[in-house]
């Protein structure tokens, strides 16, 4: 599950753009904050109460502190690995936030390039995965629940991760197979997810905790403030409650 929800949904994302050749931030912002809104509900209707119910509040707590840190590290190596030096903190674009414009930049640190694009998408992909292991090692529903929500999520990121390869000059075959690799890293926090998940119910709650929590600093630390500076408006914010709702919904079909 945590395979296709990452591969397929990256790779369907950078098809669109193929196909369709058109793509603009505003459209991706969009699709992100919908799809952070969704994970914002799952994450306080799903993966919250069940690390409670198999721990306590106390270590669910640490765990979303945890995965939150664990995030702003891991982000502000890769700035500092793609040399990213900006008055702002936020970018300009979709294409340097996600650093996939870094790999058309130069033919000369072609290999340097692709390798920074290839972790930096793998960071947000291996806790998403983490998520989708531990919580679908204990209940096999919620693990399903998230490997739709997080394949909803990855579509626009392979959008945004697509387009510049494209534009760079890499055919739309290999940019959309390129992508589609790029979202496998979901399996690698997935398998971690049930290793981990499959020592004890406490392990399982540590688990989900901290991927909520990184998953919600994802969401409200990065893409929703980065879709706001990008599109120059609130309607990210109001796709956010939408996104909220509708995962709502979701979960009570899925229960």
């Amino acid at each position: 599950m945590s395979f296709l929800a990452g591969a397929l949904g990256m790779g369907f994302g950078a098809l669109i753009t193929a196909v369709f050749g058109c793509r603009t931030d505003r459209l991706i912002s969009i699709f992100l904050s919908f799809a952070g809104g969704v994970m914002i509900s799952i994450v306080f209707l799903e993966l919250v109460p069940k690390s409670i119910d198999l721990s306590n509040v106390v270590i669910t707590t640490i765990g979303l502190i945890a995965g939150a840190i664990m995030v702003y590290v891991l982000n502000q190596l890769m700035d500092r690995f793609s040399k990213e030096k900006k008055e702002s903190q936020f970018h300009e674009t979709f294409t340097e936030f996600f650093h996939s414009g870094d790999i058309v930049a130069r033919k000369s640190s072609m290999l340097r390039s692709g390798i920074i694009m290839l972790i930096a998408i793998g960071l947000h992909n291996i806790p998403e995965g983490l998520a989708m292991g531990a919580a679908g090692q204990h209940d096999a529903a919620l693990g399903l629940a998230l490997a739709i929500v997080i394949g909803l999520h990855s579509i626009p990121e392979g959008m945004a991760v697509s387009a510049p390869l494209i534009a760079g000059g890499l055919s739309r075959m290999k940019s959309v197979v390129m992508t589609f690799l790029v979202g496998a890293t979901t399996i690698i926090g997935a398998i971690a997810g049930v290793i981990i998940g499959g020592i004890s119910d406490t392990a399982v709650a540590i688990s989900i905790s901290i991927a909520g929590g990184a998953m919600l600093y994802v969401v409200m630390g990065e893409i929703l403030p980065q879709s706001i500076v990008t599109s120059k408006d609130r309607l990210p914010t109001i796709f956010v409650l939408v996104g909220i709702i509708i995962g709502m919904l979701f979960i009570e079909l899925v229960h």
